[in-house]
């Protein structure tokens, strides 16, 4: 298999049926309690439920938590109530996404900044793809997200299990605009590895090249891209 033919086969399931599943109209229709209180953004419930013993990490059928729901459904108040209450910031649902990476898939700044400031780490590895938010953030360009990531501590050479970085995934799965070269800038200006090769030691400057990238491949180069 030549690697034109991995990436394509990869970026099919990056992009395809294993991303992100928020509920579903029919699914926040059917919750109940916490769930339902979250869905709707009702902190005031939550505080009565959960003084009244709610499980506060409960799971949906897809293995959503509360919290989960919440930060999908950008209820940023519910968000307070449910870890005042004592929710797992750091819980998974079904395709191993916790709310970080939730917010940053969504590029919902609000969302990850609120998951941060109550205590959510950007440094966990998530997803099927063993990655991490700023990987997901990476992927899709959301500049923004990326560099309140790399304030908040997201390690920038972690290698997920298509052996790309961020950094890689900026050019593998970007377009080269401007929000994907706004997130390599920010990504290289923070000290990420501008050396570090895909699985067969391609560079990202080698990648930046076959793709035509010049404002990536420019800021590589200046960067000591080799």
């Amino acid at each position: 298999m030549n690697r034109l033919v991995a990436i394509g086969i990869a970026l099919t399931l990056v992009t395809g049926a294993h991303a992100q599943v928020a509920p579903s109209t029919a699914e926040i229709a059917a919750y109940t309690g916490l769930h339902a209180a979250a869905a709707r953004g009702d902190a005031a419930e939550i505080v009565r439920l959960a003084a009244a013993g709610a499980e506060r990490n409960g799971r949906d059928g897809y293995r959503r938590t509360p919290l989960h729901v919440a930060a999908y459904r950008s209820q940023r108040e519910a968000m307070r109530a449910l870890v005042k209450a004592g929710a797992d910031v750091n819980a998974l649902e079904a395709d191993r996404y916790d709310i970080v990476t939730i917010a940053a898939v969504a590029d919902d700044l609000p969302v990850l900044r609120l998951a941060l400031e109550l205590g959510a780490s950007a440094k966990n590895v998530t997803s099927r793809y063993d990655g991490t938010a700023l990987i997901a953030a990476a992927h899709l360009g959301h500049d923004e997200v990326v560099r309140a990531l790399i304030k908040a501590g997201a390690p920038l050479d972690h290698v997920n299990n298509l052996a790309w970085t961020a950094l890689i995934e900026s050019m593998v799965l970007g377009d080269g605009g401007p929000r994907h070269v706004a997130t390599l800038k920010a990504l290289v200006e923070a000290g990420a590895n501008v050396n570090l090769g895909d699985r067969s030691g391609t560079t990202p400057l080698a990648l930046a090249r076959g793709r035509g990238y010049r404002e990536m491949v420019a800021i590589l180069e200046k960067a000591g891209a080799r």
